[in-house]
């Protein structure tokens, strides 16, 4: 008899959104259930943000945190990296997202410790008492413990950061003009280290903006001596895609331009010069880490529950000896048949963890048997220029204009809002007709 009347009050509230609907509401789910369990969820990517609207008005009071008041769209990073794309277009405030959802709430915060025993977070706003407990943290930027390259080098795993690539390359090339010196080899070198997704399409971006931009920019320079590095450990860009991927990746790659550096790393990065694994330097002013990533772990958790600093969690994603702390996402290390090293760090794997977590936590609150979770790998791609990129799907893998466009597609459905949507495919739209953009704008905060 309650879930039917909570469904009417619910269906009135839908016609009728004045804030005093919402209020009524808040108290009539209060008075139907007055011990909700209070689940805190820490991070607000792909992992977080998807449980908490999986289960948005549910029978949980769900807390979401994170230290950023935005979602952030990580696969289009490096199109804010090289002023394709203004960063409001692949952020989402959190308030924006959840305001028809009223058992959801924001914290704007950053979490410093886990006490498992008195199920509490200190956070710095705070301490806050929790039923269950989610950690959706995601990633960081790994420089292996080298302070130097950590230093001096750019990273790209938030919205800021992206924002900073584009400031510094962007300054780089109006001091280029300033002292009207192209012969400055430091300066007119762009390197990324990293031939993954990111790192290819970074230099892919960059050797376009050579061609088709800054001809146009600077009309009185000659760019045409810019040099767009890529340097790869392994012997291969694209490492775990397929073979043909890998070969038509560097093919196009080579095409646009970009050299690529395989089997080398860079052993240290002063700022000025890099230094390479086979004793060689190359002057460069500019250098994007983009060579490995390393879970954000919270103080609190034992050490012994981790593996490469990632929580060791069974397959319903709860935490090894705990009863009510989860992980998920890029911070989970979940061990199955298909996967005996863990699952790829991938937002399909973090997407659908969610999911699963959410229904497996009603059926908890039910009794009911929770189910366990499987990865299925539906492909991955990588985009390296117009008309130029790599899909591989579980039996078929191909390249070119159609990759290209199945992309582009794919990644704009992935987009949350339909206006945000429409704001990429202008841009986008705009660029493929005039190989141009007018977003290269250089935004310093002021001291």
């Amino acid at each position: 008899m309650l879930k039917v009347e909570k469904k009417q009050y619910r269906l009135f509230a839908l016609y009728h959104s004045s804030k005093t609907t919402f209020a009524l509401l808040l108290i009539i789910d209060k008075i139907m259930q007055p011990n909700k369990k209070h689940l805190i969820i820490v991070g607000g990517g792909f992992a977080g943000l998807q449980l908490a609207r999986s289960l948005g008005n549910s029978a949980f009071d769900i807390t979401l945190i994170d230290f950023q008041n935005h979602h952030q769209f990580q696969p289009l990073y490096y199109q804010v990296a090289s002023a394709r794309l203004e960063p409001s277009n692949i952020s989402f405030p959190f308030r924006k997202v959840f305001q028809h959802e009223h058992s959801v709430e924001f914290r704007l915060a950053k979490v410093l410790s886990i006490e498992p025993q008195q199920n509490e977070i200190t956070t710095s706003i705070g301490v806050m008492q929790y039923d269950y407990l989610v950690i959706a943290t995601g990633c960081t930027t790994n420089f292996f413990g080298n302070k130097n390259i950590e230093a001096n080098s750019l990273a790209m795993k938030t919205t800021e950061e992206a924002i900073e690539i584009r400031n510094h390359i962007l300054l780089n090339f109006e001091n280029i003009m300033a002292q009207g010196n192209t012969n400055d080899s430091a300066a007119m070198t762009i390197a990324l280290v990293g031939a993954g997704p990111t790192g290819v399409e970074l230099a892919g971006s960059f050797a376009e903006m050579k061609k088709k931009v800054l001809p146009r920019d600077y009309p009185n320079a000659d760019f045409s001596a810019l040099r767009i590095l890529l340097i790869e450990g392994s012997p291969f860009t694209l490492v775990n895609m397929s073979s043909a991927s890998q070969k038509a990746s560097r093919e196009y790659l080579e095409q646009l331009g970009v050299e690529v550096l395989t089997g080398l790393t860079v052993s240290n990065y002063d700022g000025n010069t890099i230094f390479l694994s086979n004793n060689t330097t190359i002057a460069c002013k500019n250098l994007v880490w983009a060579a490995g990533v390393t879970g954000n772990t919270i103080p609190g958790i034992s050490k012994e529950n981790t593996i490469r600093n990632r929580y060791i969690v069974n397959r319903t994603n709860l935490l090894k000896d705990s009863n009510n702390i989860y992980a998920l996402g890029d911070i989970a290390y979940m061990v199955t048949p298909k996967y005996p090293n863990a699952h790829p760090q991938v937002a399909n794997v973090a997407i659908n963890q969610s999911k699963l977590l959410a229904k497996n936590l009603l059926r908890k609150e039910k009794n009911k048997p929770l189910v366990e979770y499987e990865y299925n790998d539906l492909g991955s791609m990588a985009t390296i220029g117009k008309h130029k990129a790599v899909v591989d799907l579980p039996f078929i893998h191909f390249q070119g204009r159609f990759a290209w466009f199945i992309w582009m597609f794919l990644h704009l459905m992935l987009i949350l809002s339909v206006r945000n949507k429409l704001a990429i495919f202008f841009n986008w739209a705009w660029n493929y007709i005039t190989n141009d953009n007018s977003l290269r704008l250089i935004l310093r905060p002021r001291k």
